[in-house]
């Protein structure tokens, strides 16, 4: 029997899914890793916990399935996006890696798009926000430049897991197209946007594509791990990628929605020319040639825990939910718009904040409750309507995966508020599935990406939408839209009077 192995290496800990040629998941481990936060607004992680947690979770596997030390063929990765992680000569972390989520530099995301502007929306697809990572490499620079100067390589967090495995220095083209230094159709390090920000085409890694060999785990590492031959390491991807590929999205007509913390909206494209005007990310997707674009709601099932945790901490999540399908379409005249830590597609605006709007004496906690699950929604459809309006595309199912995806009421509603049969995984892997799926395609287990997926993914329930409550959640919509134009001012005031008002109590 021939093995994969695909190591997900996420903000709070390092999956591992061992399949065979079958798809089948054999064996499973995670390792959890502290976060931190120095301060407000930074978010840093220490890659030497990346290597303990892999260590563990490959030495978990090999003592759940013993025979992987001779029979694992291949390794790929997904992993989080945009962290930065700098090395100096020898190969050594020289600082913290600053995570996708770290806020510092906002400065920094102001001064690229004074300096480059329209040009990095043609070159990368994307605007600056503080999530990337040339912002953070421009915060290196400025703030810390001693360790900038000592700086030989920069990489991602599951690059530089890879470097450890391989020695050799690569990054994929998904994850490289979320530093905003990647020309995404030409797939090359844009020469001009690193001229502009003083960036030596040394600290570049080379590129590879998604399914391509790094080469094998290095001699030390292949002893440790009792592996007798050896084993084949690859690109991997993002994050987002990969989960999409492990929910089998490889079809322009098929979408992705996953409600985690945040929420993303996923198409995938088949070019990078649809003009998003970057109110849609676009990365190159792990599948070769290939795109997706992606929307994001900052606090989707956030939004549902932080309701939760607030206004019922005694009930479970199923508890909360139990009532839901006895309130009508619309929450019997009740929005909620999910913008309590700012909100990023279609506004990118961090001084936004969330309301509950039409509440009046009739309404209970299970209308709270249903307005949230819709709102959450209804920020995601804001996405999907980008996608139709620019693109014109029209999706015949979506894939919900994450919170989302674990109640039916909240599903139903999904495909109402979509318009489109919503369908779930059999067995929801996440990204780690998608990495897995890579090292298949780069030993060349299958011919196509459609074949992978038809072996690795299996579909479960779905979800079709129902006409009446497609058309109210229609009209609903148009309404939950207004919101945000009529509230941004005052929230924006609120929120400069609350900071005036820490001041004098300082």
């Amino acid at each position: 029997m021939s093995y994969v192995l695909g190591l997900d290496l996420g903000t709070s800990s390092l999956k591992g899914l061992l399949l065979n040629k079958a798809g089948k998941v054999v064996a499973q481990a995670t390792h959890e890793y502290p976060l931190e936060t120095p301060q407000s607004g930074y978010s840093e992680q220490s890659p030497a916990h990346w290597l303990i947690a892999a260590q563990k979770v490959i030495e978990n596997i090999t003592e759940q399935v013993p025979m992987i030390k001779e029979e694992l063929e291949g390794i790929s990765f997904s992993g989080q996006m945009h962290s930065l992680v700098l090395l100096d000569a020898a190969g050594t972390p020289l600082r913290n890696a600053i995570l996708w989520n770290d806020v510092r530099t906002t400065a920094q995301c102001k001064e690229i798009m004074a300096k480059a502007g329209n040009e990095l929306l043609a070159i990368t697809k994307n605007v600056a926000l503080e999530g990337f990572t040339l912002p953070k490499i421009l915060w290196v620079q400025e703030q810390e430049p001693d360790v900038w100067q000592s700086a030989k390589k920069f990489l991602l967090p599951k690059d530089y897991l890879a470097y450890w495995l391989t020695g050799q220095y690569h990054m994929d083209y998904s994850d490289a197209a979320g530093t905003l230094l990647l020309d995404v159709e030409k797939k090359v390090w844009s020469k001009k946007i690193s001229a502009l920000f003083d960036i030596p085409s040394e600290l570049y890694p080379e590129l590879i594509a998604s399914d391509g060999c790094r080469g094998v785990v290095r001699e030390n590492l292949k002893n440790e791990f009792g592996f007798i031959n050896d084993v084949k390491v690859f690109g991997g991807g993002a994050d987002n990628a990969c989960a999409a590929l492990g929910a089998g999205i490889v079809d322009e007509s098929v979408g992705m929605v996953s409600i985690g913390t945040s929420g993303v909206f996923l198409s995938y494209e088949e070019t990078a020319q649809k003009d998003y005007q970057g109110k849609l990310h676009i990365f190159n997707h792990v599948a070769p040639n290939a795109y997706y674009s992606m929307g994001v709601t900052l606090a989707a099932g956030d939004s549902l825990s932080w309701f939760k945790d607030t206004f019922a901490p005694d009930s479970s999540f199923s508890d909360l939910l139990i009532d839901v399908r006895t309130v009508n379409v619309g929450a019997d005249g009740l929005l909620f718009t999910p913008y309590i830590v700012g909100e990023r597609t279609p506004y990118v605006d961090g001084e936004i904040r969330g309301s509950f709007i039409g509440c009046d004496t009739q309404h209970e906690l299970k209308h709270f409750v249903r307005a949230v699950l819709e709102g959450i929604t209804f920020s995601l459809k804001d996405s999907q309507r980008i996608t139709e309006v620019i693109a014109g595309k029209k999706f015949d199912k979506i894939i919900s995966v994450g919170g989302g995806a674990k109640s039916a009421d909240w599903l139903q509603i999904q495909a109402d508020i979509f318009n489109a049969k919503i369908v779930i995984l059999k067995a929801e892997q996440g990204p780690g599935l998608g990495a897995a799926m890579l090292a298949a395609m780069g030993l060349g287990w299958f011919d196509s990406y459609e074949q992978c997926i038809a072996a690795f993914v299996e579909y479960k329930d779905s979800y079709s939408p129902i006409p009446e409550n497609v058309k109210n959640y229609q009209e609903i919509y148009e309404i939950y839209r207004k919101v945000y134009r009529q509230t941004n001012e005052i929230c924006h005031e609120l929120l400069a009077q609350q900071s005036k008002k820490q001041k004098v109590f300082v």
